[in-house]
């Protein structure tokens, strides 16, 4: 996974700071700076001890008040980017809200006049006014109010438009902000939303959510005896057969290093374990020629682990399991999926 820079992308930003906000409002956490600098943080993914505690505390059913926002302050302290991310955010929007109020109270000026303007023309034809005078005056008056009309509709339709832009650029942040540079795969943030969402619905349905964790195997020898733009090319054959080998409704996922992961809602463990097999096999079957001496690099393999949700386990715990499976997969040899059932985990061989 890319580490992201101190100065953040405008639009991503952005997207982190409503994610931020979104997230506050759901929780009904006061939008104090103090926490605001923490979900921002927590939204940005760059402190993964943050983001546990916070995960932690919720799967405790401890609330987040001030102790504990100071608690988390301490010991991982907070950023000023999201201060000012905010402060830009704000700006923004608060300009456009400002205009368009502007823009309506114009416009209800308008109307007002318009209604006092007819009002008096008829108390004055009442009193013997001259009509074409009259005339004049309410085609004089109309006419105004007809050409600020027309300037009005053209603000409304500059800030629809940027309200528009804005929008569009908030979509593109966060599909940039979800998606591995390298891989094109989901990044590990896209990840964390999509396993929350699965583990809820599979918790609530009662239906089995699997997950397999993939790790290349002697993934320093390609960088080390080939370069990093060969190890760089092998995690993009892996992440394209990996996203090949797993249906619309999985979520194929950058995890970090050379790991991917695959959250695969209903799908059991036999199941899961099918989908690691496909997955190994096609790796072991590819290889990569350089281009420019035309020689074939060595065979890829990858090691596997995978893990069933059990009843009251955290997603945290699954990975977990998956990852002592893999290393078990990596103990007994490598290039083999290995399975954690129940907290134990044994090879499946012959599958």
């Amino acid at each position: 996974m890319t580490d992201k820079s101190d100065e953040l992308d405008c639009d991503y930003a952005a997207f982190i700071a409503e994610r931020a906000l979104s997230f506050m409002s759901r929780l009904k956490i006061a939008q104090t700076p103090a926490n605001y600098s923490i979900w921002f943080n927590y939204c940005q993914g760059t402190s993964p001890g943050l983001k546990h505690a916070i995960n932690k505390m919720f799967e405790d059913g401890s609330s987040f008040d001030a102790p504990a926002s100071a608690a988390l302050i301490a010991n991982f302290g907070t950023g000023d980017t999201a201060v000012a991310v905010s402060s830009e955010v704000s700006r923004r929007l608060g300009s456009l809200m400002e205009d368009a109020q502007g823009f309506l109270q114009i416009a209800i000026a308008d109307n007002r006049k318009q209604i006092l303007a007819m009002d008096e023309a008829a108390s004055e034809a009442d009193a013997g006014a001259d009509p074409g005078e009259l005339i004049d005056g309410l085609v004089a008056e109309l006419s105004k109010s007809v050409s600020r009309a027309s300037s009005l509709e053209k603000n409304f339709i500059e800030a629809t438009r940027e309200l528009n832009e804005i929008r569009v650029s908030l979509n593109h942040a966060e599909k940039r902000a979800k998606t591995d540079v390298l891989t094109g795969l989901p990044n590990r943030l896209a990840f964390e939303d999509f396993s929350c969402d699965a583990r809820l619905a599979a918790v609530e349905s009662q239906r089995p959510l699997s997950v397999l964790l993939i790790d290349v195997d002697h993934f320093k020898r390609f960088n080390d005896d080939f370069g990093h733009g060969v190890g760089d090319q092998v995690l993009c054959l892996i992440a394209k057969v990996l996203r090949e080998r797993v249906r619309d409704q999985d979520l194929p996922a950058r995890y970090g290093g050379e790991e991917l992961i695959a959250v695969l809602p209903d799908a059991d463990l036999k199941t899961c374990v099918g989908v690691g097999e496909a997955v190994r096999k096609a790796i072991a079957e590819c290889r990569i020629t350089r281009r420019a001496s035309g020689e074939v690099l060595p065979g890829i393999t990858v090691s596997i682990g995978v893990a069933q949700l059990q009843p009251g386990e955290s997603m945290a715990d699954l990975i977990d399991r998956c990852d002592r499976a893999l290393y078990k997969a990596k103990d007994a040899g490598r290039n083999r999926v290995v399975a954690c059932e129940a907290g134990l985990t044994n090879p499946l061989a012959g599958w």
